[in-house]
């Protein structure tokens, strides 16, 4: 590895370019790819090229490397950027953060954990052990939030389907304290439908192809992902590392401190849902009822301490309140008994991943600190979020996830374009003024009060359910005809051939959406 810093390859930091347009900046990056360096400055930012193999640039002698040194000292490199970001917090005693974003596939959630693990091995072995226990747990939640919270997507085979915000807590002396993770908008949707070639989250997988045989049994499932409605899309997929990584994520649940019945009713609700999945329903005599002999209620019921009535009941009908305050049970129709049942499965699988980083927050939480004795208590904030996407088919979950990274976007130019520009103004520097898109123009259009999407769908989700989908888009589209960042439905002849009665595009920053 010394040899290699040695060597350095193209421009290792951007703003060394002789001239800086395109060509030259992706003449670089693919130099610089090209001989293994996959890491690039501009300034303090680190460019990131994802190589889809392992490397041998990470580790002990790596980080040793690193550690304690200035930015530029050596080849650009995570490590660099998770040291700066130490330091700043040491030295001024002041929260930093370290944001990554890119599109999906782009390698975030393993930048994430190697910054996890860096901070955890330059701060000092300590002699206290809940120090040592709270770097334990921070590493080995990795384990488990991916578990739970990733999938096989068409883009990237461990893909992030929630979005994570991680506080590391130090004490004056540098030493983590504990921690803190936010998750935000789990993509719940997968659990019951996968576009082609897709899978489910992994935790599924994992229970089918890595529990014994009496452990399913107790279950009442298969091993066999083909067998289920919500996992026989992806079953063709490799069953190797769904073994191996079932035994880990076990493991590293133990070892954050989840309790035998605990990781055993963790499992029991991932049957649940599975066997939820493959419960059908028909009409006789104009009632709806569940198809078959009852066996598979009669599990859900087990696996849940209910009664098999109950469970039937819940799925065959509703509550709902007249007006004049009277509560009647009304029977669903067959599709409105699906919707149900797909709602029920999305909703158990989202409380069961907020209860699990629930639990986590609650062993890895800054516990009993005292300023006086301790000092001032910082924070270290490591931002891992959806990549961008563009799929064939895009529903909620991505105009969610779009907007977010606009909004990241809008986060990058605000620090690293306009602010900088701007104290070149005040400290009266030479410089030639460079011109930036800035993608405020679609953040109001989908945020801004009143005139924004999101506004207009608060505004038909009032209705009532007198809103169709062709009312509220005819709605949309009258009031945004102008934008020049939305299109409506009625698009050019070339889409013609597409059903676009229901549809709308937007144009971010990084593409058109429809």
């Amino acid at each position: 590895m010394a040899e290699l810093e040695a060597l350095e390859f193209g421009k290792s930091d951007f703003v060394l370019l002789d001239q800086v347009n395109m060509e030259q900046f992706m003449e670089n990056l693919k130099l610089r790819f090209e001989m293994g360096r996959i890491y690039t400055f501009i300034g303090e930012v680190v460019v990131s090229v994802n190589p889809y193999r392992e490397m041998d640039i990470y580790g002990k002698e790596a980080i040793g490397a690193y550690r304690g040194r200035e930015l530029y000292e050596n080849p650009p490199h995570l490590y660099a950027v998770a040291d700066a970001a130490y330091k700043a917090m040491k030295r001024r005693a002041k929260d930093t953060c370290i944001v990554i974003s890119g599109e999906s596939g782009a390698g975030k959630t393993e930048a994430s954990k190697y910054i996890m693990q860096y901070i955890a091995a330059i701060t000092n072995p300590s002699q206290r052990e809940e120090v040592e226990s709270v770097k334990n747990v921070l590493l080995k939640s990795n384990c488990v939030l991916e578990a739970f919270g990733n999938a096989k997507t068409n883009r990237n085979d461990n893909s992030s389907r929630f979005g994570k915000y991680m506080d590391i807590n130090f004490s004056f002396s540098g030493d983590p304290t504990g921690g803190h993770i936010n998750n935000y908008l789990l993509e719940k949707s997968r659990v019951v439908h996968q576009q082609q070639g897709e899978r489910n989250f992994h935790s599924f997988y994992q229970l089918l192809r890595g529990s014994p045989q009496t452990l399913l049994e107790s279950y009442h499932l298969q091993g066999d992902p083909a067998v289920y409605a919500y996992t026989k899309e992806g079953a063709g997929s490799s069953a190797n590392s769904d073994q191996s990584s079932h035994r880990a994520v076990r493991a590293a649940l133990k070892v954050i401190g989840f309790s035998e019945d605990e990781i055993e009713s963790i499992y029991r609700v991932l049957a649940t849902i599975l066997l939820l999945g493959n419960i059908q329903f028909g009409t006789e005599e104009e009632v709806v009822q569940v198809e078959g002999d009852g066996e598979v209620v009669s599990h859900v019921a087990e696996l849940t301490s209910t009664q098999p009535e109950q469970v039937e009941k819940a799925l065959l009908f509703r509550t709902v309140a007249t007006g004049g305050g009277d509560v009647i049970e009304k029977g669903h129709s067959e599709q409105e008994a699906c919707f149900g049942r797909e709602a029920f499965s999305k909703a158990l699988y989202e409380r069961l991943f907020g209860w699990i980083v629930g639990r986590i927050n609650g062993v890895i939480e800054v516990k009993d600190y005292n300023p006086v004795l301790h000092g001032k208590n910082t924070v270290i904030g490591v931002l891992d979020i959806y990549g961008f996407e563009i799929f064939d088919n895009n529903s909620f979950e991505q105009f969610c996830i779009n907007y977010c990274n606009e909004k990241l976007q809008q986060l990058f130019i605000e620090l690293i374009l306009r602010q900088e520009q701007e104290e070149y103004e005040r400290e009266g520097v030479a410089w030639q003024h460079i011109e930036y898109f800035n993608n405020q123009i679609i953040v109001d259009l989908v945020e801004q009060s009143h005139k924004g999407i999101l506004s207009m769908l608060d505004e038909a989700c009032l209705s009532g359910g007198r809103v169709t989908d062709t009312v509220c888009l005819d709605s949309m589209s009258s009031r945004l005809a102008q934008h020049p960042h939305y299109t409506d439905r009625k698009l050019t002849p070339a889409d013609k051939t597409m059903e676009f009665q229901k549809h709308f595009r937007i144009r971010h920053y990084a593409g058109d959406v429809t």
